[in-house]
């Protein structure tokens, strides 16, 4: 018996409502429907996205070391082979280039006679970003905000590492600090011009701060570097998290004014806190450690 096709009508008039982000496939992983909360999520448009095919749809879904999900491990794939739910958390690329983090939630949709005839996948990161504006905010108001990254300035990520120091002395709190510096940012300059510059260092930033934990802390440093401080962490979470936010950032890239692709990478240097450390100690132990990674 013939697999019946999937009512459109059906689920549109219901899912259109929806906060979250979702998206309905066929069995060949075509998009049949996109709702508002996927436009919201990835600034794509339905009528950029139906009829597309989901290796092809420009989100590039990849896991937290970088790795395509598209060309192994697919949860949406792997729901249309073995009919049943799955739900992991991945990084899609918006369409201004930035990696988002996502839950993501996929469940095959199955025809009267019980044949699947496609998928659904349901993402969400409302929270995230919603605490992520009141922070923005928050910093604005205390005149803490990078207004070309929206991220802590300076002079924020200097008082959090004096605290993460001072923590680390009296209660032996470890931590980390991660150096990190756009690539090539004079030639994105010079070549797309300032305003190419700004908006790359926009989606870097925006990058960094989803792929770090919410306890750790980003901050522009200057110019084309960003310093973290990453709270309870040892050298193989520290580590990771250097790994994971040059793969990120690897991932991203945007059109410039001219149409051509701007792709972005950095340099990291990550060093723990030691217990002599001062501020400036650990911030030149990371920055000589970013520099040799640099000219390798």
């Amino acid at each position: 018996m013939a697999a019946t096709p999937i009512d459109r009508r059906t689920y549109k008039a219901l899912l259109d409502q929806v906060n979250d982000g979702v998206y309905i496939v066929d069995v060949d992983r075509r998009i049949l429907y996109w709702n508002e909360g996927a436009f919201r999520q990835t600034g794509y448009e339905a009528h950029e996205m139906v009829g597309r095919r989901c290796p092809e749809d420009g989100l590039c879904h990849v896991d937290s070391e970088g790795k395509r999900l598209c060309l192994h491990n697919c949860p949406m794939t792997a729901s249309l082979n073995n009919g049943r739910s799955h739900e992991v958390d991945v990084f899609l690329r918006h369409k201004q280039g930035r990696r988002v983090p996502v839950t993501t939630r996929v469940q095959p949709l199955r025809a009267a006679d019980g044949t699947i005839v496609g998928a659904v996948q349901i993402f969400s990161n409302s929270t995230a970003e919603q605490d992520a504006q009141r922070e923005i905010e928050q910093m604005g108001r205390l005149a803490f905000l990078d207004q070309v990254t929206q991220l802590p300035n300076r002079r924020f990520v200097e008082m959090a590492l004096q605290t993460a120091l001072s923590e680390y002395r009296v209660h032996k709190e470890p931590f980390g600090v991660l150096m990190i510096d756009l690539d090539r940012f004079k030639a994105i300059n010079d070549g797309f011009g300032h305003a190419t510059g700004d908006h790359a260092l926009l989606e870097v930033a925006k990058t960094l701060a989803g792929t770090l934990r919410p306890a750790d802390i980003i901050g522009r440093w200057g110019g084309d570097e960003f310093l973290a401080v990453a709270h309870h962490v040892n050298n193989e979470i520290l580590t990771h998290l250097k790994v994971r936010c040059a793969a990120m950032v690897g991932q991203t890239s945007f059109p410039s004014g001219d149409g051509s692709l701007v792709s972005l990478s950095v340099s990291i240097g990550g060093t723990l806190a030691l217990p002599d450390d001062t501020a400036e100690s650990l911030i030149k132990r990371a920055d000589e450690l970013m520099y040799q990674n640099k000219i390798k």
